[in-house]
């Protein structure tokens, strides 16, 4: 009997070492998937400090020149101090994921959507390479004029073996890194635009930014994008609202 609660005992250690070993924290499939159910916990905890605060959200200051889609980022700690929410998400960047939380429309219909971190992962590695190239040359390493404005990166200047790309939240496709004539760094997503447009119902005109038609039909915002607007049917970058 002693013999078999030991081994008993030892495949129960052996597991619980294996499991941490193979499946750290920050590694474990909750932490790494756009989770619905997580994505509604925090809306509603949202919906409720909002009605709680007569009509405040509960976000992170952030400078007024701040894009956008990374502007309104959740602070969990103010939905945790109303005791609206107890546990942070398992997917949240807070929390060991690979998403931070925003919000978009925040001031009149607050919805909560999700930052790929893995596209500012991506943007980040190639802004290293860059600031290296440019401590050493006058102008960014400027490869094809995609449009006024707009030019993709002289990979081979950066010691890359080939043009940066970053993996699409919405398609998993790799799309484009470009860069403009400052040389800072944006993700081209014009193809998962032209899916969206072709997909969802929609009424934009031209001078529409139509970034929305991403953020209002998945779960994810286009963080470090172009404005882009539509003509004759498809995407197009609008450089002037930039």
């Amino acid at each position: 009997m002693k013999y078999t609660y030991g081994k008993m005992l030892i495949v129960l250690v052996v597991t619980i070492l294996l499991t941490g070993c193979l499946y750290p924290q920050n590694q474990l499939s909750k932490n790494q998937a756009p989770n619905q159910d997580q994505l509604e916990t925090v809306q509603s905890a949202v919906d409720q400090f909002k009605e709680k605060t007569q009509g405040l959200v509960p976000i992170r200051t952030k400078g007024s020149d701040t894009p956008i889609f990374e502007k309104y980022l959740v602070d969990f700690s103010k939905l945790k101090e109303e005791n609206i929410l107890t546990e942070i998400p398992g997917n949240a960047y807070e929390n060991g994921g690979i998403y931070q939380y925003t919000l978009i429309t925040p001031d009149n219909n607050p919805r909560v959507k999700l930052i790929d971190l893995q596209v500012t992962e991506a943007i980040r590695s190639i802004n290293v390479k860059l600031d290296i190239y440019r401590n050493e040359h006058i102008y960014p390493p400027f490869g094809e004029e995609i449009e006024e404005g707009v030019y993709s990166i002289d990979y081979e200047k950066l010691g890359l073996d080939k043009s940066p790309t970053v993996v699409s939240p919405y398609s998993n496709q790799h799309i484009p890194i470009i860069m403009d004539v400052e040389g800072n760094l944006y993700v081209d997503y014009r193809i998962d635009l032209n899916n969206a447009l072709n997909k969802y119902e929609h009424g934009f005109k031209p001078g529409d930014d139509i970034r929305y038609i991403l953020a209002d039909n998945t779960p994810f915002v286009p963080v470090y994008s172009f404005p882009y607007t539509i003509k004759n049917g498809e995407p197009v970058f609008q450089l002037e609202n930039k």
